[in-house]
């Protein structure tokens, strides 16, 4: 679906005005369509719809009033011209790959990417003759030197999760653009408010909308936005016949999140801020990751592509695996979660669960020592949770 005519307003007016498709009774807030399917007023209509000639709705696996509302807001919200929404951030990555790729092509990636990411590129579409190259994304000589002729994609998340690297998005999208791919980021951890990928060069920008754009921990989402002949040569076939659907419900959820997104995560942002300054010299924590830092090992890169920070922090303790669990167990506001985004400050120990699977090896090739933690923050007063984190620090 189009983006609405409201693009040209200012991000906070995007979030909470575009895409409103209101029915004859005039409500102010998005109707919430529950319905599976729909009737048609004659058995010509019927056939019209199912041949494209009227843009009715036929069935909500393929489009739905509330579902069209949260694309066009999206869409809108990024600067794309089209999007569709999924029914998880993984359903929107693995439809955008799966829609580009055919046995015997080739897919370059990051090798610092979320658990279930790197097993889509890694282990699922090899099932079906796709081999992928794993690179440094830092690196943009690796990601030339990994090109091939069958090379279709190539697919990044910057910042990265967990360590918070920052990968050069115009730099990789100009490597691929000359190699005849094209370039997937993952946006989930900057958002479109302090990045904007398709700007830079990205061919296709995804997000897991369970994160910030629900921001408040009740429902799963995700959505895939990029050019209209993106979406419409490489995603809407493929969702519709395959079904990874957002559900109306999710969709009248997210869309309510939206209207509060700039709020919340500059909020957040300031206080991930505030958190990384209280971090970055105690003794007790060797390294600190945080891409509105100036240390940041891609500052530089961060400067020139992001218009803020973000809502997380990483950071090392020393002691390794034993410090991280009595640091974690002894957080009284800060509560032990994989989840990010939420309007509750969450931590995670990525070694042992979103990486888990990773061996050490490919661990510490990432920098994910058994040590390192990462901080989502919330919407608690910044000086709580600092406050929580210092003093659960002295029982590390």
């Amino acid at each position: 679906m189009s983006a609405s005519t409201t693009r040209n307003y200012r991000p906070e007016t995007r979030l909470v005005q575009s895409g409103i498709l209101r029915s004859p009774f005039g409500e102010t807030s998005e109707a919430l369509f529950l319905t599976q399917g729909y009737v048609y007023d004659n058995a010509a209509q019927a056939e019209a719809r199912f041949k494209g000639e009227d843009p009715g709705y036929q069935y909500s696996r393929f489009a739905n009033p509330t579902v069209d509302m949260f694309e066009r807001r999206m869409a809108a919200f990024e600067g794309a011209e089209a999007a569709r929404a999924t029914a998880t951030g993984m359903a929107a990555v693995t439809i955008s790959l799966v829609g580009q790729v055919r046995a015997g092509d080739h897919v370059v990636a990051s090798k610092a990417m979320f658990g279930s990411c790197r097993y889509v590129v890694e282990d699922y579409l090899p099932r079906f003759g796709v081999t992928s190259t794993l690179v440094d994304g830092c690196n943009l000589d690796a990601w030339r030197a990994a090109v091939r002729p069958n090379t279709k994609t190539f697919f990044l998340e910057t910042p990265t999760n967990p360590a918070l690297d920052v990968i050069d998005i115009a730099e990789v999208a100009k490597i691929a653009h000359a190699a005849g791919a094209t370039l997937v980021v993952d946006n989930v951890f900057a958002t479109p408010l302090y990045q904007s990928p398709l700007a830079l060069g990205a061919d296709c920008v995804v997000y897991s909308a369970t994160k910030h754009i629900d921001g408040q921990g009740r429902c799963l989402g995700g959505v895939v936005l990029g050019s209209q002949q993106f979406i419409r040569d490489k995603i809407h076939v493929l969702l519709r016949q395959t079904g990874p659907s957002m559900s109306p419900f999710n969709a009248w959820v997210l869309l309510k999140g939206l209207e509060t997104l700039a709020v919340r995560v500059r909020r957040q942002t300031d206080s991930a801020a505030t958190l990384a300054v209280s971090l970055a010299e105690h003794p007790k924590v060797s390294r600190l990751i945080y891409p509105g830092r100036p240390d940041h090992p891609q500052a530089a890169v961060a400067q020139k592509q992001m218009r803020g920070g973000s809502t997380l922090v990483a950071f090392e303790i020393k002691g390794g695996k034993k410090a991280a669990f009595q640091f974690q167990d002894a957080l009284k506001l800060v509560r032990i979660s994989n989840n990010l985004g939420d309007a509750k400050s969450l931590i995670t120990h990525p070694a042992t669960t979103t990486h888990q699977r990773l061996t050490p090896a490919q661990r510490a090739e990432l920098g994910i020592g058994d040590g390192l933690m990462r901080v989502s923050v919330g919407l608690e007063h910044p000086d709580d949770i600092v406050e929580d984190v210092l003093t659960a620090l002295e029982a590390a």
